[in-house]
């Protein structure tokens, strides 16, 4: 079975896939000194605590970490004797192209959301993706990646205004019942959900305007469902859409190795 470890700046997601469906996902948070014997020990007691008896033959790392991929490395090679796909390297190839100017490194995150988005929807897409920052990515027809947008994330937003001014707290992003706040925590909750509604939608039509042909929008991300609740901002949204990705590049690099 396939192992599939997606590692964000503020977490990594760890899958269990079968070949058909993933049988647990679990999360935990990013920490570039954690050993290999620890991401073992807290993943088998996991997989023990859910009954997944599960034999792991295979491991492919998404991450935008880079300090944190030695280890995960170590994990395969030490406990489950294989050599880990990492997203990126040069012997993970990858279904698409990648049309950027010469010599700029693409976020592995972003490769693998355009090659689930482009597996799952075809061609012509813009992938929103929630996360430590707020990526848009583009999918050509074609399924290459032909660049995209960088914007900060919710979170940080949040993070960063409570930290700039002393007399505002830290609050929960959530959706507001109104537009104007009559308190200081609505206040900075309508601004950062109705700013960052206006940022996506507005740097949707931008890109489709440029692009001048139709496009879908699809979300992912730890905070989507949230914004997916307002109007109509995206065709659909996917949780696992970054897993599905490492499935389907570990699928297409195990049948190059197949045919060799």
């Amino acid at each position: 079975m396939l192992l599939a470890i997606d590692c964000g700046n503020t977490n990594t997601v760890f899958s269990i896939w079968d070949g058909e469906r993933f049988l647990a996902t679990w999360r935990t948070s990013t920490e570039h000194q954690r050993t290999a014997d620890q991401y073992y020990v807290w993943l088998s007691t996991l997989m023990a605590f859910q009954k997944i008896e599960a034999e792991i033959t295979d491991v492919i790392v998404s991450s935008t970490v880079p300090r944190v991929v030695f280890n995960l490395r170590v994990l395969a090679d030490r406990y489950f004797n294989t050599r880990a796909m990492v997203v990126g390297k040069p012997e993970c190839a990858l279904p698409v192209d990648v049309r950027v100017d010469l010599g700029t490194n693409v976020g592995p995150d972003r490769l693998v959301n355009t090659v689930a988005g482009y597996d799952l929807y075809g061609g012509d897409l813009i992938v929103v993706d929630f996360g430590t920052a707020t990526t848009f990515d583009v999918v050509a027809q074609d399924g290459a990646y032909e660049g995209g947008v960088i914007a900060p994330g919710v979170n940080l937003s949040l993070e960063a205004l409570h930290q700039a001014a002393a007399a505002l707290p830290h609050v929960d992003i959530t959706k507001p019942q109104r537009v104007v706040g009559t308190n200081t925590v609505a206040c900075m909750q309508s601004g950062v959900f109705w700013g960052y509604v206006g940022l996506v939608r507005e740097i949707c039509a931008r890109i489709k305007a440029e692009r001048d042909r139709p496009m879908r929008v699809i979300s992912t991300g730890g905070l989507a469902p949230l914004f997916q609740q307002s109007e109509d901002l995206f065709d659909d949204w996917r949780e696992d859409l970054t897993m599905h990705g490492l499935t389907v590049i570990h699928a297409y690099n195990l049948g190059r190795s197949q045919s060799t």
